[in-house]
């Protein structure tokens, strides 16, 4: 198949022998989009950029991992207008706010809109400039998995030789699965997809019991076998993601 943007990345992924190419591919993306906020490429100096960042804002994951990767002219500026707007938008709805009545026991009925200012705050809660550049690029490969699982062998075989998905990506999977995939193709993709899954699991868990069984003493001078990183494969198989990663931080 011919090499593009999104299939080459992806194939990195499969041939990584990670714990589910979807979390190689998430924290690269991730990485990547950090790398553009702020990185050396100075992006959050330019208007475009910073217009959208004013707007957005950061979920709270996101700020920590913004902190954590350093540059602290480069969060100053980006907090600096973003605060112009916030302060534009709490004027607004603090002017807009009315009270609603209470009831006699001092309860909103069943169904009443909730306070409306509560309500703003939730909404700024959920909106991230870099969630929403994340979920744009990683529904592309989705769509370049499927794309390429229909139009080439080797991503099929490569499947069924990986170590299987996380369950939070397998989630993921399945529900595209639904959009993506005729009749005559779920009857080929299911099966081999669930019984990759299923050995990945007991493989997992396999190792983490083994890593248990290390701790008893007459094991002592037993064989790890796999099992001396189980804890963080562990972890990312049930929810993705590397909880052993280090922090990721600006290059200098």
């Amino acid at each position: 198949m011919k090499e593009t943007l999104y299939t080459i990345p992806l194939m990195d992924a499969f041939h990584a022998d990670d714990e589910c190419p979807f979390c190689f591919i998430e924290r690269n993306v991730e990485q990547d989009l950090l790398d553009f906020v702020l990185g050396s490429g100075s992006s959050y100096m330019e208007s475009d950029v910073r217009e959208q960042t004013d707007k957005a804002g950061f979920c709270r994951e996101h700020f920590k991992k913004m902190f954590d990767y350093g540059n602290t002219l480069g969060n100053g500026w980006i907090l600096k207008t973003h605060y112009i707007e916030m302060n534009k938008e709490l004027k607004k709805q603090i002017k807009m706010f009315s009270p609603s009545k209470a009831s006699l026991f001092g309860r909103k009925k069943s169904g009443e809109e909730s306070n409306s200012i509560s309500s703003w705050v939730k909404e700024r809660d959920k909106s991230c400039y870099i969630c929403r550049r994340f979920k744009d690029t990683y529904e592309r490969y989705l769509d370049t998995f499927f794309f390429m699982y229909k139009k080439d062998d080797e991503l099929k075989n490569l499947l069924k030789q990986s170590k299987g998905l996380c369950l939070h990506h397998f989630g993921d999977i399945m529900e595209m699965s639904e959009k993506q995939l005729n009749d005559r193709q779920k009857d080929e993709f299911y099966p081999l997809l669930f019984d990759v899954m299923e050995k990945s699991m007991e493989r997992v868990g396999e190792d983490v019991a083994w890593l248990v069984e290390k701790f008893d003493y007459r094991n002592k001078d037993a064989d790890w076998k796999d099992s001396k990183d189980a804890i963080q494969r562990g972890m990312q198989k049930l929810r993705g993601g590397y909880p052993a990663d280090p922090v990721y931080k600006m290059g200098k």
